[in-house]
């Protein structure tokens, strides 16, 4: 079969469910990561090692498995990342978020310390340490498996990360960190009675450790990321989240609560309040 031909029966079975254009972008990714179509011959016939592999991933595509989990990649602040189920898939809107803490360059005259709580792929950490070069950083998760990836994506960027598998809810864990000026977390922050909204291939594959809290406790994860940085933090520090479009106003007034500064809540650019940033003397 033809590479060509191979691409468009693939967006005619993917049609149906997600839409032609969603279609065509999940089919395009599809074929540029397993077979290096953007870098190869476009209308060449497949090997059978490619028609092989073509037909066992498109089965998993197909059953609603995320493109990026088969081809083990995923475009992130332009960076190539590998990720894997037991990280989430980065997000545009956690972009944004990188994009907000970045603007603290033209601000920040010292070279900072920096830490990203709940770090997954270690998409944000890579990102803010390719793009501020002098801050030093730190990332921590409680996953094994997904602080195993953000080691090997450091490593393939070739950027230097202190990486430490921390449980933020262990308060006896918050020793070992040491004081920092900006603290960064996408927490996990979705009450279970929430998955109803989500997509299902969202529920299936990416980890839930990443994705949910308790219903009776929605911010948890915030509120003891507050208390770290009240703690941990020095004076003119500042705190940024990725926050739950739902309950971002709650956020933002636990942190008036917990006596942080300046809090400022902002919209990604779909309208919705998916951030926040706070700090201790914010200036």
């Amino acid at each position: 079969m033809r590479i060509s031909t191979a691409y468009r029966q693939l967006v005619t079975d993917l049609s149906p469910t997600v839409g032609e254009g969603e279609a065509q972008s999940m089919a395009r990714l599809f074929f540029e990561d397993l077979f290096a179509w953007h870098r190869s011959r476009r209308d060449r016939e497949l090997t059978p090692e490619e028609a092989f592999l073509l037909a066992s991933s498109k089965a998993r595509l197909l059953a609603g498995e995320p493109v990026q989990y088969i081809t083990e990649q995923a475009d992130f602040y332009g960076l190539r990342l590998k990720v894997g189920p037991a990280v989430l898939i980065p997000r545009p809107e956690t972009e944004e978020l990188v994009e907000w803490v970045l603007e603290e360059k033209s601000t920040t005259k010292k070279a900072p310390k920096i830490l990203d709580i709940g770090t997954g792929s270690g998409c944000i950490p890579l990102a803010i340490k390719k793009n501020w070069p002098a801050a030093e950083v730190w990332a921590i998760d409680v996953s094994k498996e997904a602080l195993a990836i953000a080691r090997h994506n450091g490593e393939q960027q070739n950027l230097e990360i202190h990486w430490m598998q921390v449980d933020i809810l262990d308060t006896t864990t918050w020793a070992d960190l040491p004081p920092f000026d900006i603290i960064i977390s996408n927490p996990p922050y979705i009450p279970h009675q929430e998955a109803v909204l989500m997509p299902d291939g969202v529920k299936r594959y990416e980890p839930g450790l990443a994705l949910f809290v308790e219903d009776d406790d929605a911010l948890l994860f915030y509120r003891k990321i507050m208390e770290l940085a009240i703690q941990q933090s020095q004076r003119n520090s500042v705190l940024f989240f990725e926050c739950n479009e739902f309950n971002a106003e709650e956020v933002a007034d636990l942190g008036t609560a917990l006596g942080l500064e300046k809090g400022e809540l902002r919209k990604d650019l779909q309208g919705k309040w998916r951030m926040w940033r706070g700090g201790m003397g914010v200036g």
